[in-house]
């Protein structure tokens, strides 16, 4: 009911807020996909560093074997737990408490995880944008040093988009949470730090399929109608998310 009323206080604030609705539906939709189609691929372990409140252990349809662990601060998992007392995972789940900026933590967590498990996907929903280039790099090398650990589903943001997300208004309205990573080669930088793409989907490329439009202002629809076909189709990759796998040596 608080969630409610913060989300409705803030349609009537900030317009744009129904962007920030429809983005965080189409991009529960796209990693729901991702989780189901890797646990059909073998995974057995879903590692989600970051796990705020996402409740997907207790509503997807999945393996009751499959082990399921959320990573996040200690005050956020105590409160999960407690919300969720009397509720039944469908899965293995475990919450382990951590500040993951804490690199000796994270190195230990990784390493017992990998040692109890034979195929395994990272998920960082959210999290990645909050991330400088440099707490990203090494995360990035962190998880790549793991031999069981196949996956990785990130967030992307085309560098076309830097400057919308960077403009004064947006970074107002993100000034207690702003968005940090701004590599100039997205794709590039994961490579070096030991990633390479698999699979992307685009959000608004997704969203036309389910029939759910980008819920754009009038004047934002009638600039779009004016764009060259070319740049229509380009503004439809600008957000997304990106299976990433294991780079090979090089």
């Amino acid at each position: 009911e608080k969630g409610r009323k913060i989300a409705e206080a803030m349609h009537q604030r900030v317009p744009s807020m129904r962007y920030t609705s429809w983005s965080v539906v189409i991009r529960t939709y796209i990693i729901d996909n991702y989780i189901q189609e890797l646990i059909a691929d073998g995974v057995d372990t879903i590692v989600n560093l970051g796990a705020g409140l996402d409740s997907r252990p207790y509503r997807m349809n999945l393996p009751n074997t499959l082990r399921w662990i959320e990573v996040d601060y200690p005050a956020m998992i105590e409160r999960k737990q407690k919300i969720l007392a009397e509720d039944k995972p469908r899965c293995q789940l475990e919450r382990v408490s951590m500040d993951l900026a804490d690199r000796n933590l994270r190195q230990k967590l990784f390493s017992e995880i990998n040692a109890k498990s034979k195929k395994t996907a990272i998920l960082t929903e959210g999290v990645v944008p909050y991330l400088s280039e440099e707490q990203t790099a090494t995360l990035a090398e962190d998880l790549r040093q793991q031999s069981h650990f196949n996956y990785w589903i990130v967030d992307y943001f085309s560098p076309r988009v830097y400057k919308y997300m960077q403009a004064a208004q947006r970074k107002q309205q993100m000034k207690n949470a702003p968005v940090v990573f701004y590599p100039s080669d997205w794709f590039g930088f994961f490579k070096a730090h030991g990633w390479t793409q698999k699979d992307i989907r685009y959000q608004t490329v997704e969203s036309l399929k389910l029939g759910r439009k980008t819920p754009n202002p009038w004047w934002a629809q009638l600039l779009s109608y004016l764009m060259p076909p070319a740049r229509r189709e380009e503004m439809k990759r600008f957000t997304g998310y990106v299976l990433l796998t294991p780079a090979p040596p090089t």
